[in-house]
């Protein structure tokens, strides 16, 4: 008998569609502070924060400990209220808040009241302050504008139409590792492989600073959280990966999943990559190692099973007696692959193949699972 080849059994891409659904918009800054009554903690009081430009309202209401936090501010001047528990106002002022926390722009704003000192005024703003905070304030809405047309086009799955605005948003915050995996994705899925390339690496550069510790510590970019950094580069790597598969860049390709499986907290789809490309590679001995770890990282993964039992056939020998020997572990990991897929498309694949080597084959699985 003949065992049925396998040619470039890549399970579908990694695009983690989960992740673009959970991008942030570029909300402008976040407020916290402490409302206090001569320096003793005010609790359940309600803190309003009104936009003196739009009337747009913030409210808070402070913890046991007088602590409150806002998020999402534009950078401008608001009008300050404090109620009491019972809804009394008991503070009221002006004040501008402009992002800054220990000279950062982008920071949390540390807004501590003290109702005790009753109405007064805030800061005042220079003219290049508000040239300044007005400049920011565009630039985030530019931002989120392009992020919910990536958003509709890649929910859509419109690949194409996702790609121009994921490209401005990648050379404009270059180090948002996000931006450049979603890019690399949208091209992977239409063909553009060498680019797909070059937008993973200049992704997964920027998180191997991240999770190195060299890159900058940057407030404003919710992706710096390096465990976080960690995960995408492995997804990135992965999806690279099958980028070197379409380019017929085997070596590369290898690499690629080997570094992802290294690193990735649930390396099994890694791991099944590199077992299929190694296996198309000629080199029996990588794939059945990659697919002993893809099947440890994640034993119910039915194809792992199904590579594995169709490399370890082909090694086995006609014996004297005129039947056929297979190496120990074959008929398990065939059996494996029907008692996880019965109906899969390999099922009658696997018969054959156990009918051939005279294994009994398993047909009570489905009986089991009740």
């Amino acid at each position: 008998m003949k065992t049925k080849s396998i040619h470039l059994i890549v399970p579908a891409l990694l695009l983690a569609f989960s992740s673009f659904l959970a991008w942030p918009q570029a909300t402008l800054t976040r407020v916290a502070g402490k409302v206090t009554n001569a320096g003793k903690p005010v609790p359940d009081a309600q803190v309003v924060l009104t936009n003196l430009n739009t009337g747009r309202t913030f409210k808070a209401k402070t913890d046991k400990n007088g602590s409150y936090e806002m998020v999402g501010l534009e950078r401008t001047n608001y009008q300050v209220e404090v109620s009491d528990s019972s809804g009394q106002k008991i503070y009221s002022s002006k004040q501008g808040i402009t992002g800054e926390a220990n000279g950062q722009m982008g920071g949390v704003q540390q807004l501590d009241i003290d109702v005790a000192q009753g109405s007064g005024g805030g800061p005042k703003y220079t003219k290049e302050q508000v040239e300044e905070i007005k400049k920011q304030n565009a630039k985030a809405e530019g931002q989120n504008a392009l992020i919910a047309q990536a958003q509709a086009a890649m929910n859509a799955r419109n690949w194409e139409g996702a790609i121009p605005p994921l490209q401005q948003l990648s050379q404009q915050d270059p180090n948002r590792w996000a931006f450049l995996q979603a890019l690399g994705n949208a091209q992977l899925n239409v063909g553009q492989y060498d680019q797909a390339v070059q937008s993973f690496e200049k992704g997964i550069q920027v998180t191997q600073n991240i999770v190195s510790g060299n890159a900058p510590k940057d407030p404003k970019n919710p992706d710096s959280d390096p465990v976080k950094a960690k995960a995408g580069m492995a997804q990135m790597l992965t999806n690279e990966g099958n980028a070197y598969l379409k380019l017929h860049k085997n070596p590369e390709a290898v690499a690629a999943f080997e570094k992802a499986a290294n690193m990735d907290p649930n390396p099994g789809t890694a791991y099944f990559n590199l077992c299929a490309t190694q296996y198309n590679s000629g080199n029996t001995e990588g794939a059945l190692a990659a697919c002993d770890k893809a099947i440890s990282a994640d034993p119910t993964r039915a194809d792992a099973y199904f590579i594995k039992g169709s490399l370890l056939i082909a090694q086995g020998k006609m014996g004297k007696d005129g039947k056929y020997d297979a190496p120990p572990g074959t008929s398990e990991a065939l059996n494996k692959y029907l008692e996880l897929q019965p109906d899969g498309p390999h099922a009658n694949d696997v018969k054959q193949m156990l009918q051939f080597i005279g294994s009994k084959v398993e047909t009570n699985y489905k009986a089991k699972k009740k």
